[in-house]
């Protein structure tokens, strides 16, 4: 079940959208967006907080906390009902197919009762629109040829998909003649878990060469808007790809503009009007002399605007202006402050690659130090034995320094029992350098339930690091229903740490974790969960994520130094 923050943040997303298909008011729709954004983002649980408290959360006003009020209370809002009885829910998944708005929708709805992408591509099919005016043959084929690309793209894109296709993209443009700068911005560069569309920026002083090699590119699958100086195209695996082609004198202002986000630009142009500017993607104006102040760098930008640069991953108006002004933004980790993974697999259980291949690869990271994780014999499958494991560190050992200095450490990831039980006797744990404990099971325990089995975890002297603690899936499974609070709260008293799995389809803690989690004090691990050589590299989302939600080196317990690690590790408070 989802905290208050997301249910709150999914039901005033629904009005929005609700309203937008109504025929409602634009502005009202972007207000409802907006609050639902900054509710989802909130660290705090807004069960807690009544009216007043609410609207000290940016973009939440008195009606939409009387809202919220109104469904902390009762379980409903009587607005959003009433909506939703004036329109089914299917007719929301129409909005989504390219080319058909929300007043083309509601037509369908109103005139042919089509509520549903299905109901649509088939009253097409039956030749039913013919007779609704705004829907000729052309329309018609355009909707279908949008609902083919809906399914095909199947909503939004994964944050790791849509960084290999950018750098693919960015690096053929590169080697465009006369290209100047070249990259990519939006979602992707403030490292959002998954990606809408993907936004590609150039600097040179003649546009049409890109687009023209944009369009030539073998994964593009067809233009599908074009410009002087913007182009957009399907690639073959359905993503939408925007290329806009920036003056260089103009790039920092285009990439910051790019880059968002939306709530984050609104905040930066509200400075700059109270300063007597303009800002735009051109650039940094003086409204009365229409003078240009800065365009060239964001650092420039910024810096006249009165601001520190601010790290694209900050970029969502949680609070990162405010700090800037104070001068207390963090200084976020980064990959080259990560020493050392501590959670890893070899073939022993499910990776793919043998144990001194992962060393290898790892050393060749430039790791100081990196611990090797199989699973327990409680997750079944995996075949684990006393005999295998001891076998494993026997050979660990041998290994340990004799690559690039690299210090191993060998642990194990267990697995959390619904009693918050996990494998081996303590007497046998004593002998592990370091203990993930994870969930692999049982994952529809209720709230109480899996609470109270988290927080036996992390009260177990031998356990270090709850690996992937809400077991997501993103777009495939849900966290597990817990009271996040009571154990990020638990994880910081007993200095056991929240491990931030750096897998793309986990990401787990998402940012908004990771940010209620570090008000208690938590420490985390970024880690990747490899179960091969090329899992390695997915650090980068882990860290990507990291920033996401506010973390410092002083944060992360494998940015530390081994001594300090191992003081960590003995869970004495000794750090």
């Amino acid at each position: 079940m989802a905290r208050p923050n997301e249910e709150v943040e999914a039901l005033l997303r629904e009005y929005a959208d609700l309203i937008a298909i109504t025929g409602g008011d634009a502005f009202k729709v972007r207000a409802y967006e907006k609050a639902a954004r900054a509710i989802g983002g909130h660290p705090e649980d807004i069960s807690r907080l009544d009216a007043d408290g609410l609207r000290d959360i940016p973009n939440v006003g008195r009606s939409i906390a009387e809202k919220v009020v109104e469904y902390l209370r009762t379980g409903t809002v009587s607005v959003v009902e009433e909506r939703r009885s004036r329109i089914p829910a299917g007719v929301r998944e129409l909005v989504a197919i390219p080319t058909l708005g929300p007043k083309k929708a509601l037509r369908l709805y109103e005139d042919l009762h089509i509520s549903s992408v299905d109901e649509l591509a088939a009253a097409i099919e039956a030749d039913a629109l013919h007779d609704l005016k705004g829907f000729g043959e052309k329309t018609q084929e355009n909707i279908l040829h949008g609902i083919a690309l809906l399914r095909q793209a199947g909503g939004r894109i994964p944050l790791h998909l849509a960084m290999d296709a950018a750098e693919d993209i960015v690096a053929e443009l590169s080697e465009v003649k006369g290209c100047r700068r070249c990259t990519y911005a939006g979602s992707l560069r403030r490292m959002k878990e998954t990606i809408g569309d993907i936004d590609i920026l150039v600097a040179a002083a003649r546009s049409a060469p890109f687009m023209d090699a944009l369009a030539a590119l073998p994964s593009t699958a067809e233009v599908i808007a074009h410009g002087a100086k913007k182009r957009s195209v399907r690639t073959t695996k359905g993503v939408q790809v925007d290329l806009r082609v920036l003056p260089p004198v103009s790039w920092g202002a285009g990439l910051q503009y790019f880059t968002g986000s939306k709530a984050h630009n609104i905040r930066t142009r509200t400075i700059a009007v109270r300063q007597g500017l303009k800002l735009s993607e051109y650039g940094l104006f003086d409204v009365d002399s229409g003078t240009s102040v800065a365009s060239r760098s964001e650092e420039d930008v910024y810096a006249r605007l009165g601001l520190p640069w601010i790290p694209p991953t900050l970029r969502e108006d949680r609070g990162e202006i405010d700090a800037a002004l104070r001068g207390e933004l963090p200084e976020l980790v980064t990959e080259r402050d990560i020493r050392g993974d501590l959670h890893t697999h070899t073939d022993l259980t499910d990776g793919l690659a043998p144990l001194e291949t992962m060393v290898t690869a790892a050393a060749e990271r430039g790791y100081a130090y990196y611990a090797v994780t199989d699973h327990a014999p409680n997750l079944y499958m995996q075949r684990m034995t006393d005999e295998k494991i001891l076998a494993q560190r026997e050979r660990v050992r041998a290994l340990d320094g004799a690559h690039r200095g690299m210090r191993l450490l060998h642990g194990t990831e267990l697995n959390i029992d619904p009693e918050g039980e996990v494998d081996w006797p303590d007497e046998f744990l004593a002998g592990f350098d370091l203990c993930v404990a994870s969930l692999h099971s049982h994952f529809d325990l209720d709230r109480k339930a899996m609470t109270r089995r988290l927080v036996r975890a992390c009260e177990n002297p031998h356990v270090h690091v709850i690996g992937h603690p809400t077991t997501r899936l993103i777009g495939k499974r849900p966290e597990v229903d817990a009271d996040w609070d009571e154990v990020f709260a638990a994880c910081a008293r007993t200095g056991t740490a929240l491990e931030i799995n750096s897998q793309p389809d986990r990401l787990d803690l998402c940012d908004e974790d990771i940010l209620r989690a570090r008000q208690y004090g938590a420490k985390f691990a970024v880690n990747t969960d490899a179960h091969s050589v090329l899992h390695l590299a997915c650090l980068r989302f882990g860290v990507g994520t990291a920033q996401r939600g506010w973390l410092t080196p002083k944060d992360v317990v494998n940015t530390w130094p081994l001594s300090r690690l191992r003081r960590f590790l003995r869970k004495d408070g000794s750090v």
